[in-house]
């Protein structure tokens, strides 16, 4: 993917445009966490939400920031105790730093993107736990409700962290589509099941706010990413099993028109081995994933082969995709505009976008890429 030219910086001058930007067509309101509680608060002018409901200030972003720092510094030191020291783990963490200093010019003007860009609001809350926010990525043109994109980032169910869809949420946002990306806990603050938990409440809290934020409620696609698919993928199908047996739900699967998974792994009984060869040893995994016993479970290939007929049919078009050379972004696109012959018009004539770093670092970075 190759995003478009850096935006603009928003001044004071800007302020009043820029809260504008967030303000739900049909006047200002507030999102709340839990469905269809949307309540007035009359034009505060900042991008993220503070966990009572309401707009924060950019003091309370850095408080929030740093809160968080401190949070992910002490999961860090826990994690190293499960890890030990290995041989594997740390050549990944170095391949790790060594890619992301090839890609560094790239992420720069990303994060500036993310942090000062008007069309970003940052960390609306959708639940009770510390990491359940959602980023979202607003289109320029709210003259109609746009298509949303719920998208879950990968991330080895240890690093993930919804910024990491920064340039997806972009890139889409710049076709017209509205991106919520859903943070969750990662490992070792929380375990699969948690990870589960937190990605369909996030879900279900897309569903039933899409039209507060200017979405369609009939056109909402769930996305995941590597990790982030498995996840979605395992949602998907608790949801479904859910469903089939009658039991209570704040959200269901026919809001959901399509799913994209993007490189996910959907055997985890198969995969064990491998993650251990790249350095996410056995033990840690099974950690992550709950006991050797409850691989089945979060496996959603074998957990769909196990389930009944009406559960299957319950589930939406699933489109597998690809990384690397694939043309991730045009082919969702395609997939969402292919009832609007005027979006995809305007999609043809999208100019080519600017390039984030140069060509022999995209090579090179992905030589060295751990994942």
């Amino acid at each position: 993917m190759q995003p478009l030219v850096t935006p603009q910086r928003v001044g004071d001058a800007g302020a009043a445009e820029a809260a504008d930007a967030f303000v739900p067509r049909g006047g200002p309101q507030v999102l709340r966490r839990r469905a269809g509680t949307a309540t007035p608060d009359p034009g505060t002018p900042s991008s993220a939400r503070s966990a009572s409901g309401r707009l924060s200030t950019f003091r309370e972003d850095v408080g929030h920031a740093a809160a968080e720092t401190y949070l992910v510094t002490g999961l860090a030191f826990i994690l190293l105790r499960y890890l030990g020291v290995g041989y594997r783990w740390i050549s990944q963490l170095v391949a790790l730093i060594v890619y992301a200093m090839l890609l560094m010019p790239g992420f720069i003007k990303v994060g500036y993107y993310y942090f000062f860009s008007r069309h970003v609001c940052r960390s609306v809350v959708y639940g009770d736990e510390p990491r359940n926010r959602l980023d979202l990525y607003l289109p320029r043109d709210r003259s109609k409700p746009s298509p949303v994109v719920a998208f879950i980032t990968g991330g080895a169910w240890i690093i993930g962290y919804k910024a990491w869809g920064a340039l997806l949420g972009r890139r889409l946002a710049e076709r017209g589509i509205i991106v919520a990306c859903i943070d969750y806990r990662n490992f070792p603050q929380g375990t699969i099941s948690d990870m589960v938990t937190d990605a369909s409440e996030g879900i279900s809290f897309v569903c039933n706010n899409a039209a507060s934020y200017g979405g369609d409620p009939n056109q909402i696609y769930l996305m995941g990413q590597s990790a982030g698919a498995h996840i979605a993928a395992c949602a998907l199908m608790e949801q479904a099993n859910k469903e089939s047996r009658g039991e209570d739900i704040s959200w269901n699967l026919s809001q959901i028109k399509a799913y994209f998974g993007l490189s996910g792994g959907y055997n985890i009984q198969k995969l064990v081995n491998h993650f251990h060869e790249r350095g996410l040893y056995r033990s840690i995994f099974l950690s992550i994933m709950e006991g050797e016993e409850s691989l089945p479970r979060f496996s959603p290939e074998i957990v769909a082969k196990k389930s009944s007929a009406e559960a299957i049919a319950l589930l939406p078009q699933i489109d597998p995709l690809r990384g690397g050379k694939d043309q991730l972004v045009d082919d969702v696109v395609s997939v969402i505009h292919a009832d609007d012959a005027l979006a995809r018009e305007k999609d043809a004539s999208t100019p080519v976008p600017e390039r984030l770093v140069y060509e022999w670092q995209i090579k090179l970075a992905r030589q060295i890429s751990p994942f």
